[in-house]
């Protein structure tokens, strides 16, 4: 009875192992692994029963192949075969007794993982087993099996994906042999068990290269990029600041508004003349920043003390026209007279005579203006 146990528990085992490799390693780590343990074993009560006389020696070296397919990452079914060492005492008929276990086991486990590869188990199930004794120096053999129910819990390491090391306890209730009612017996179990689970882990995800953002556009092709350009649509000949705004610089130019001209010795503004005033204050009323200049001017007539004074008047009195009758503010214009140190022809002739009995009016302005590139 003993080889035959001994050998369907051999296919059992062996059909186990060859299950995982049906499993494809394409497909990560499969639910199959198998594995071995060994360990050391005390079978109980063996030196408390009444027949005992002294217990000499045990061989407590126990070991087992074991199989197993996990439902999911924490709960699974696992087969195994063991061997669970043996004891020898004399009874108080000075008879010796080498009393051995081995068999199947079927049985659930639960793993719950911890942090840094470490993981817990517990496990429950019932062990078909072979209980033997080999009696009287072995002249005499005798055996029986049955079910033994355990539980066992272990603590284990991965040291791969594949790969743990795990230290477990079982314990076995009623390794009993009842054909002759000789033995009853318990078993504690300590050991170290190496399993592998087949299959390769996948790898996660390759993450996507990031997408560069694309490069802002420059809509008006001023040299700023549209996110920070404060004013779209400058033109492309204008110079533009950080922001994108066309840049200003003021500018300060004089314009000759032309000569209201005057009879010999007089500071009088001829009718005929109005027109011209008006251009001076039209362009005046225009540009309301702009200021005026009225430059007097006197003809070689007569003493330089006596043309300057003429002078003065002469620009006095258009200052005054251009204030009184059409309301410039008099802060815009200011009067001087320069005699004859500023003639527009040269000479004693008439013409010349003539040409510097004037007035001219030079207005000044400092306008805003875009700076081009």
């Amino acid at each position: 009875m003993d080889l035959i146990m001994m050998k369907n528990t051999l296919k059992v085992v062996l059909l186990t192992s060859m299950l995982p490799f049906s499993a494809s390693a394409d497909e990560g780590l499969t639910p199959w692994y198998v594995g071995t343990g060994v360990g050391i074993n005390n079978y109980e009560p063996n030196c408390d029963l009444m027949t005992m006389k002294t217990c000499s020696k045990d061989d407590p070296y126990a070991w087992d192949v074991h199989g197993g397919y996990l439902f999911n990452e924490n709960f699974g079914i696992e087969l195994g075969y063991l061997d669970l060492g043996r004891a020898e005492w004399t009874d108080y008929s000075n008879k010796s007794h080498d009393v051995g276990a081995r068999g199947l086991s079927l049985g659930l486990v639960a793993l719950f993982p911890l942090a840094n590869k470490w993981s817990i188990t517990a496990e429950a199930g019932a062990m078909n087993y072979l209980i033997y004794n080999k009696k009287q120096w072995h002249t005499e053999y005798y055996s029986d099996s049955g079910v033994a129910p355990y539980v066992g819990a272990g603590i284990g390491y991965n040291f791969t994906d594949n790969l743990m090391l795990q230290a477990k306890y079982r314990r076995y209730e009623n390794l009993d042999e009842k054909q002759w009612n000789t033995l009853s017996m318990e078993s504690n179990y300590w050991g170290l068990a190496l399993n592998y689970r087949f299959g390769t882990a996948a790898k996660p995800a390759a993450k996507p290269a990031p997408i560069a953002p694309a490069a802002p556009g420059d809509a008006d092709k001023d040299g700023v990029n549209d996110n920070i350009d404060k004013c779209p649509n400058t033109p492309m000949t204008h110079k533009v600041d950080a922001k994108g705004c066309s840049v200003y610089e003021f500018v300060t130019q004089k314009y000759d508004l032309g000569s209201i001209l005057f009879d010999n010795d007089s500071s009088v503004i001829k009718p005929g003349a109005y027109s011209d005033v008006e251009i001076l204050v039209s362009h005046l009323e225009k540009y309301p920043q702009h200021t005026v200049v009225i430059e007097g001017h006197a003809s070689n007539v007569g003493t330089p003390d006596y043309n300057l004074l003429l002078s003065e008047r002469r620009a006095n009195a258009v200052a005054a026209l251009v204030t009184s009758k059409y309301k410039i503010n008099g802060s815009r214009i200011k009067s001087v007279g320069y005699g004859l140190t500023k003639p527009q022809m040269a000479g004693n002739s008439a013409e010349a005579h003539r040409l510097n009995r004037r007035i001219e009016a030079i207005v000044t302005g400092t306008e805003k203006r875009v700076v081009l590139r």
